[in-house]
């Protein structure tokens, strides 16, 4: 059982910068596969960022070179450094646990960027 709590999300300006945290409760943590997604109102949810436990990542084309996903097992906490943000960043962001079956997410964080 792992449970995700988010955090960090709020009203910034655009070309400004944010830094999202998700706290991970389970032992496990560290052998899984974090993720952040987000949903922008009228849309699906996409995937952001992810980054496996060995620390390899993944980004979504539309957040490379402003975003960096990181993972710090000590703390079992996943953030996601936002920089250089735009309007359309603007979503609920989601954090994501897998290891191979298992999946849980958040309960989402809000991010809204200003023009």
């Amino acid at each position: 059982q792992v449970q995700l709590v988010e955090s960090g999300g709020g009203l910034v300006q655009a070309g400004g910068s944010l830094r999202l945290s998700c706290a991970a409760s389970g032992s496990s943590f560290s052998i899984g596969t974090m993720g952040w997604y987000r949903q922008a109102p009228g849309k699906q949810r996409e995937l952001v960022a992810t980054i496996r436990n060995g620390g390899s990542t993944n980004y979504a084309d539309s957040v490379k070179g402003r975003f960096t996903i990181s993972r710090d097992n000590g703390k079992n906490t996943v953030y996601l450094q936002m920089s250089s943000l735009k309007p359309e960043d603007t979503a609920v962001y989601y954090c994501n646990y897998n290891y191979f079956t298992r999946n849980y997410w958040g309960q989402g964080t809000q991010v809204t960027v200003s023009s």
